[in-house]
């Protein structure tokens, strides 16, 4: 097993792709910290001076934490995304095409929910992992829950459904079900021990909150958020990148699509040059290692579900969001 897994290290660092994606994240790390002084400050947001501090020692996290699932999947071959993928050109066409649906959804969102609710429809509530700027109506939530779960997650899988593709195809079965469960249930419980540490976690409330505001904080951030990260990046858009690149730039593309999708948070403003690029260098700083590990856990395990129970659903949104929903359902 260990030279195995040495092999693999070797394999992995003699790969460019890594070198300029480091290159890459060094670079905005100094850009962050460099300009920070000269950026507007975004309501919401965490400080961008702050942030490449905050989130390199995140990314340290997320290494440690691959490399246990790595020890734990063992000799275990991984899977070949790109086989699953129908091919180059049909490939290619499907990556274009989703991102431009996708796209089109994001910005529709956010005048939806601007004509509405005054504030637009993202991929996060206000104020998840962030801190509230505002309370947010039931019927806000529910909205935003239903919204991103109809458009980014069940209309992408039923057209890919009806275009031929299985469920295996789609990377939504497990080839190892024994496997993805150990390695699921010790990185949630290592992803809920860093969780509950905080000062403003589910601990925080009383057992009636506890049970009802983390109930239903898990059913609306898995429609809302859990599920549409899942469907269109990790189980549609992974495979093609494996069809369209190397394994090492396919897994990066994977890890690069979380933040990306995340252009529009509660948080983000784009009225100004300096906001705009303000914003995206702190979504990139706050999602690029999730996105890391996310990306990871489908390339080793072929398994969509796999970071959706290890690293989505339960932490962080259950751990940590939960006080957000009882304070906006009003929860006693």
């Amino acid at each position: 097993m260990t030279e195995t897994f040495i092999s693999r290290l070797n394999y992995v660092f003699r790969q460019r792709s890594l070198y300029v994606a480091l290159l890459l994240w060094i670079a905005l790390c100094v850009a962050a910290y460099t300009l920070a002084p000269s950026m507007p400050r975004l309501e919401g947001a965490p400080n961008l001076r702050s942030m490449p501090i905050g989130s390199s020692h995140y990314l340290v996290l997320v290494i440690i934490g691959i490399g246990i699932a790595s020890l734990l999947a063992g000799r275990r071959p991984f899977p070949d995304l790109g086989q699953r993928a129908p091919d180059r050109s049909i490939a290619l066409r499907e990556v274009i095409g989703l991102w431009m649906y996708v796209a089109v959804v994001l910005v529709a969102g956010q005048l939806i929910g601007q004509h509405f609710f005054d504030a637009g429809i993202s991929l996060h509530l206000n104020g998840s992992l962030m801190g509230a700027t505002r309370v947010q109506s039931p019927t806000e939530v529910f909205t935003w829950a239903a919204y991103n779960g109809f458009f980014l997650a069940l209309v992408p899988y039923v057209f890919f459904r009806l275009r031929g593709y299985s469920n295996a195809s789609l990377s939504l079965t497990s080839t190892n079900l024994k496997n993805d469960v150990l390695i699921i249930i010790v990185l949630l419980a290592l992803g809920c021990a860093l969780d509950l540490r905080g000062h403003h976690t589910i601990l925080q409330l009383t057992p009636h909150q506890q049970i009802i505001g983390g109930a239903l904080s898990f059913v609306v951030h898995l429609f809302g958020t859990d599920l549409p990260i899942m469907i269109f990046i990790y189980a549609i858009l992974m495979p093609r990148y494996a069809k369209l690149a190397s394994p090492m730039t396919a897994y990066l593309l994977g890890a690069a699509s979380y933040p990306a999708s995340h252009i529009f948070e509660s948080w983000t403003q784009y009225g100004s040059v300096t906001q705009g690029v303000s914003s995206v260098m702190l979504v990139f700083l706050t999602f690029f290692p999730a996105g890391i590990m996310k990306s990871f856990l489908t390339v080793r395990t072929g398994n969509a579900w796999a970071h959706v129970w290890a690293y989505h659903a339960i932490s962080p949104h259950v751990t940590i969001d939960t006080p957000l929903v009882v304070q906006d359902f009003n929860i006693k």
